[in-house]
Order: structure tokens, then sequence, then C-alpha cells
């Protein structure tokens, strides 16, 4: 505990803080609580945890674009305009960050990944900072440690991706802080608020802030007194809910676009026990991790197994509130921060491990809690803090490994197919690894199970087409091209592949065919008019090919294809 002055009873306030909500003593603590004081007293920590993060995380500096990298960043050919922002009906902030890296450094992986790493640490330090005048001081570094350098954050960490949960994250427990601070000084109201706003333009799970404040106020204070201060909050989330489900169609039509998946509601009785219990399971033995945790089918014994233990959780809970409203915010933050995601609408995974990034760290404060009790008992303090320190150097070897996965995409692909192998995202990658190392036969296997667990899966059969293209069997690749149109008809890569395959074979006609609809896709893409005027060139049709020549340098004049084709067509 920091304090600025000197207090009396120290140990009885803190029970009375411990046992029920006490706003008097909440209000005393943090009348007295001074930063300067804390990173006064306290360097060592700060220097500890920055120590332990960087270790932690090392490796994963020297890792490329993984998954959705490659497309958000490494092919995303308008991060380098300033229409990056404008073509868009909402930035988020890991754009703008994106932007800024891109226009300075270039395209160089690890000063994107050292965002992530840099705010990971933020997330760290907030939240000592936080639990540093609400528990004892070994609970807070006990929790926080864990939090450090839990393996089930590394998807979070490693994966450029995945930084709007880390950042929303910062936001949230930023505004939690503040919103402590407002007891002392309402000025500090207003920096709750915009920290609400930067965690909206964050991630959208941070629709819940005003949950969690509800749940700091229930477990610190006195709601009686302090719910005014909330209204303004559930205020905005409640048109939020209204914006997320408006959006939940839009979500909808992204997942069955990008991820072909079938559009279907979840039954939550199913889905709320499966996802909590695998969540709990992640956190206490995080053996299995992987981008797609596709196995979640459970025989009915399985389930009510789950069941059963979910109902058991859920119990604690409800018990902590009435014995501990500490442990019972620890839960709560969990709970809260998930409930975004546990919608029957279908529009989120199951599980993912980047969604538990934020509640995580209420389960590490519960389980900090318990240890330390532990600690207090005669005896056993030695015992307790050699157990803890094995605990956090597993830990961390556990992530230290796991971000082995995060540093290309065949370490990727060959690790979510170990973990992840009925899911046909998985095999779909795993074709592409075995594709780059030459291997296409094995490539078509498993393009071919890809498709064999999702028979609508358009990138699959692109794929297999790209592989049967590559060896020379046209005829299997004009098929699997034409399936994967038929199942997304905006997939331009097939249409490209198509057009040139009938160009080679003489046929014009089904050739500028295909290239036209490339163009009707793509029309703001320079290189597709570009393609398009080389084609009219080479069939001789000339004012066609300035036309589409000029077009592509209307939308890029540096387009150096566009410029060269212009002057042929010119001559």
């Amino acid at each position: 505990m920091i304090f600025s002055g000197h207090m009396k009873n120290k140990k009885n306030i803190r029970n009375k803080v411990e046992s029920k909500p006490a706003s008097d003593d909440m209000v005393n603590r943090i009348r007295f609580f001074s930063f300067k004081i804390l990173l006064k007293k306290q360097w060592k920590v700060f220097i500890f945890l920055f120590i332990l993060v960087c270790l932690t995380y090392a490796n994963s500096l020297n890792g490329d674009f993984v998954s959705d990298d490659t497309r958000s960043i490494l092919n995303n050919t308008e991060i380098d305009k300033t229409t990056y922002f404008t073509s868009k009906s909402r930035v988020t902030l890991h754009e703008v960050f994106c932007f800024m890296i891109n226009k300075g450094v270039g395209k160089k992986p690890i000063f994107f990944r050292l965002v992530n790493i840099g705010f990971h640490l933020g997330v760290v330090w907030l939240v000592y900072i936080l639990f540093s005048f609400l528990f004892d001081s070994r609970v807070s570094l006990f929790a926080v440690s864990i939090f450090a350098v839990h393996p089930i954050l590394s998807e979070s960490v490693s994966w450029i991706s995945a930084c709007p949960y880390i950042l929303y994250s910062f936001f949230v427990f930023m505004g939690i802080l503040t919103y402590f601070l407002t007891f002392r000084n309402n000025k500090w109201f207003f920096v709750t608020v915009m920290s609400f706003i930067l965690s909206l333009f964050s991630h959208d799970m941070a629709m819940v802030f005003p949950l969690i404040l509800l749940a700091v106020a229930v477990s610190f204070s006195d709601i009686k007194k302090d719910y005014k201060k909330l209204i303004p909050f559930f205020i905005i989330m409640f048109v939020l809910v209204l914006v997320y489900l408006g959006k939940a169609r839009l979500r909808l039509t992204t997942f069955h676009a990008d991820f072909y998946q079938e559009s279907q509601t979840m039954n939550p009785f199913v889905q709320i026990p499966i996802a909590i219990t695998s969540y709990l399971g992640l956190i206490f033995w995080p053996k299995v991790l992987t981008l797609y945790h596709s196995e979640l089918i459970f025989s009915l014994t399985q389930y009510f197994v789950r069941l059963a233990l979910f109902i058991v959780f859920l119990g604690v809970v409800i018990y902590s509130f009435r014995k501990s409203r500490r442990v019972f915010f620890g839960f709560s933050l969990f709970l809260i921060s998930l409930l975004p995601t546990l919608t029957p609408l279908g529009i989120t995974w199951v599980v993912a491990e980047r969604y538990v990034y934020l509640g995580s760290i209420g389960i590490f404060l519960v389980f900090a809690i318990f240890i330390n009790k532990l600690s207090n008992v005669k005896n056993l303090r030695i015992a307790v803090n050699i157990i803890f320190f094995l605990i956090i150097v597993a830990l961390m070897a556990r992530t230290i490994i796991r971000n082995i996965d995060w540093k290309n995409e065949d370490n990727l692909w060959i690790a979510t197919g170990k973990a992840s192998p009925s899911s046909p995202n998985t095999h779909n990658n795993l074709g592409d690894v075995y594709g780059r190392q030459g291997n296409t036969e094995k490539s078509i296997e498993e393009f071919k199970k890809a498709i064999a667990l999702k028979p609508n899966y358009a990138d699959a059969y692109h794929n297999l087409g790209n592989a049967y293209h590559g060896i020379g069997r046209i005829d299997e690749a004009v098929d699997n091209y034409k399936m994967a149109i038929k199942f997304n008809p905006r997939l331009w890569q097939s249409y490209q592949n198509l057009g040139a395959i009938y160009f080679n074979k003489g046929d014009a006609k089904l050739a500028e065919e295909y290239f036209r609809k490339v163009v009707q896709i793509r029309p703001a893409d320079s290189d597709s008019h570009a393609n398009m005027g080389i084609l009219y060139l080479m069939l001789g049709k000339k004012e066609e090919a300035k036309t589409e020549f000029q077009e592509a340098l209307n939308i890029e004049p540096k387009n150096q294809r566009a410029i060269e084709g212009l002057n042929l067509a010119s001559q």
C-alpha cells in the first residue's frame, strides 16, 4: 500500500475493505494515494515487471507478418495512401498506428510487434498501479506477474492483428483507475470518459466498460452513493448495444464471406458453459493453444460434466459476493469482459484466446488472493514463494515456446494443424505452407481436406486451382476456379486466373469476360485496369487499351506498367 501520509489502524481498515464495500475507506485510500510516492518506493517492482515482459516476448520480435497481418498490412495497398482513412466508415486506433509505422519505417514487422509488446507492458503497469491501492502489495505483484507472462496472452501480444485487444484493455484499465480518482477530484471524470471513448475506438468489446465500473462500485464503494457517476456510461453503453446489434447482420455477412461460416444462432445453454470452462481450462493448464479452437465437439456426458463445472463456478461467484467482494470483483472482471463474445448470434468464435486478454487478470487476481492467504499461514511463506516462482518460470517458458508458433506462417499453421485438425481453415493454410515448400502433392491433399470439411470453402477451391495450375493440370484448375467463384462471386483472384488461362488458350472473348469481372469487383484498383489494358494491347485494341491505362494512371499516377503500356498503345 502506498500513502502520502501516516494512517492508524491500517489493518482494521484493510479488513473492512476486504469484507464489504466501504466507500469512506476507499475514498481515504484514494485521497492519500500518490503516483509520485508509488514510483519512488516501488520503482524496483516496475523495473522487475519490465524485465519480465521483455524476457518473455523478446523472441517474438523477429517474427514475420502472419495470418490476417498479410491482408491488413503487408498486402494492403491502401495503407500507403490517405484513402486508408477516408474509405472507411470507422478507423480503429490500431489502424492509425499501422498507418503511422508504415509511413515512418515501412512494413517492417518488428516495429508493429513493438506496439503490441509496449502496450502489453503498459497494461501490466496500469493494473499494478490500480491494484496497489485496492489490494495487498503481494496480491498485486502476484496477479500482475502472472498476467505479464501467461501463455494464453501470447496470441494477443505476438500476433500483430490482435493488438486491438491489448489497446482496448489498456484504456479500460486507465478508465477504472481514473474513475477511482474522481472520488478525490471530479476533474478526473473527463479522463474516465475519454478513456472509455479511446477504448471504443480500439475494439467493440469495450462497450462493457460501464458494467465493469458497476462491478467496481459494488465491490469497493457504496453503489447507493455513487450510482450517479455511472449513469452517463450506461446511456452510452445502451446506444452502443443497439449499434452492435444493428451491425450483427454485417458481421454475419463478413463471417460468411471471409470464413464461409453458415449463418446460425447458438444455444446459450451449450455455448456459454463450454466457452467459460474452456477459458478456465486454458488459464490453469495452457497446454493446447491454437488460433482456431475447433475441437469443441463433446459427447452428452462430456457436456454435462462441463455444465456441472460451470454451475459450480457460478456458485463460487455468488458465494464470493457475500464473503469477499475483492474475489467477486476478480470473477466479475472475467465474466463481464467476455459478454460480447457470448451472444447467441453466431458472430464470434466460441473460444478465442485473444478474447480473454482483459478478463484473464480477474482470474489471476483471485488466484493471487488465494496464494497470498496461503503464504500468511505459519511456516508456509517460503514454500509458497518457491512454488509461485516455479509457476512464473513455467508459464514464461510455455509463452516463449508459444511465441515461436507466431514467428512465421509455416510455424503457425503447422502448430495449428496439430491442435485443430478439424478446422478447414487450418488445412487450407497448411496447403499453402506445403505449396511454398514445393510439396505439391501434400498441398493438394490439404486443400481437399479443407473442402471435405467445408464444401462451400471458396478460398480452398481457389488454392486447389492454383496447385493444379502450377503442375499443368489446367482443366482441373479451371474446374476449381469456377467452384471458387460459385461460392464467392467476389473472389477476384479466381476471375483473374481464369482470364489468364483462357487468354493463353486463345479464347479472347472468355479472357476479356473474366478480366472485366476483376475490374468490376475492383474498380478503384490501378493494377486491375492496367491488366485489362495489357490484354487489349495484346489483342490489338489500342483505343480500349489507352482507356484502361489512363484509368489506371488516374488512380495511381506512378503505376509503371500503366505508363509503359500507354506509351506502347500510343505508338
